[in-house]
């Protein structure tokens, strides 16, 4: 057998036995669990991914190397995801951000550049990341009037998916900022933004003054 032709069985093999162990019923800990026996794998990831399932690309992503995620193929990613509905491909591009791009210098720094870049799905990464790094108990980088001024000026014309990451932002600066507390509010009872929102039991709603409110709350009473 020619030796790059039983290389390819073998991890086609690989793939196919993987995807046997991912189905409707799978969990994003299963997901992890599995990743984790496989370590970091960027061309088996690259295989699960060209299925174009959400489900083997969550768990793509999570094996991916990101010494190789160059922007061509953050730019390929980004398009691939376009194919998925609303919550799946949002869900993609968070996963991607949690798990690879918020892990690197590099990745960050393009994540930190597309602010105003033409897709949805990388100006919501540069929101949710600057999210992620109050909630994660990180020190922020000293642009936090700079985001409020931005937040205000351009939250109502934003994508719906890019709108949320705003205001989550807002959210979670106006939790651990107390300087910029009430200013946080307002902009939520300004935009008015989930005042309406229904959310389970349990869960905190996303409008601004009730997230705020209810998060502090949680942190003074710990």
């Amino acid at each position: 057998m020619n030796e790059n032709k039983g290389a390819d069985i073998k991890r086609f093999s690989k793939a196919e036995n993987i995807l046997a162990q991912i189905n409707s019923k799978t969990k994003l800990g299963d997901l992890r669990k599995i990743a984790k026996d496989i370590k970091k794998n960027h061309e088996l990831a690259m295989e699960l991914w060209s299925t174009e399932e959400y489900m083997p690309r969550l768990l793509a992503i999570l094996i991916m190397d990101k010494k190789l995620l160059l922007q061509e193929l953050l730019s390929k990613l980004d398009q691939d995801m376009q194919t998925h509905t609303y919550d799946e491909r949002n869900n993609l591009m968070d996963w991607l951000m949690a798990n690879q791009l918020s892990k690197d210098k590099k990745t960050i720094a393009w994540m930190e550049s597309w602010e105003n870049s033409p897709s949805a799905l990388q100006r919501r990464a540069f929101w949710y990341y600057q999210a992620r790094l109050r909630w994660t108990g990180q020190a922020p980088p000293d642009n936090t009037s700079d985001l409020l001024s931005k937040l205000e000026a351009n939250i109502m014309q934003e994508e719906p998916e890019v709108k949320w990451a705003m205001n989550f932002t807002a959210g979670w600066i106006g939790i651990y900022d107390e300087k910029n507390r009430a200013r946080c509010i307002k902009l939520g009872e300004n935009t008015g933004l989930y005042r309406d929102e229904i959310v389970a039991k349990g869960c905190t709603p996303s409008y601004l003054p009730e997230f705020i409110a209810i998060e502090v709350n949680k942190r003074q009473n710990n």
